[in-house]
């Protein structure tokens, strides 16, 4: 069970088939198949429980970059910290870090930092204890999503 705390989270997310899309803003991605990991954080009501409960959910208004990919791929975990310290984009560097990551789509769910995206993609599943290594000041926890 997820908290209803503010915090820090990565969805791991699955996607199947080549998948183009059109992304508000920022345009047309062709989203190849394989693995994705998206740093994100939960600050609003209900907090983290709240925040992936709505990204795991097939039914929804696309309002943030990664609500389009969801509306396609499936959310397979999450990975996250509790607390009120913004650490997404320290979550997507280290993400970019794992072996085999690329960016398949800059500034992906990155509109109001200046990472080069929050997005990153892999062609095998990310390992949780390799991320975890990465970010050694955070006590995080793993959840399957569906």
């Amino acid at each position: 069970m997820l908290p209803d705390e503010p915090g820090t989270y990565a969805l791991i997310i699955r996607n199947r088939h080549p998948t183009s899309l059109s992304v508000g803003k920022l345009g047309e991605f062709t989203f190849e198949p394989g693995w994705y990991g998206y740093a994100g954080s939960a600050r609003g009501p209900g907090g983290l429980a709240a925040r992936i409960a709505r990204h795991a959910s097939r039914s929804k208004t696309c309002h943030w970059h990664i609500d389009y990919l969801l509306a396609e791929a499936t959310c397979e975990a999450a990975w996250y910290a509790i607390g009120p310290t913004r650490r997404e984009c320290a979550w997507a560097e280290a993400l970019t870090e794992l072996p085999r990551a690329s960016i398949p789509a800059p500034r992906f769910g990155a509109s109001d930092c200046r990472c080069a995206a929050h997005l990153i993609h892999f062609a095998v599943r990310p390992a949780f204890s390799t991320f975890a290594g990465l970010v050694p000041s955070t006590v995080l926890r793993a959840v399957l999503t569906h």
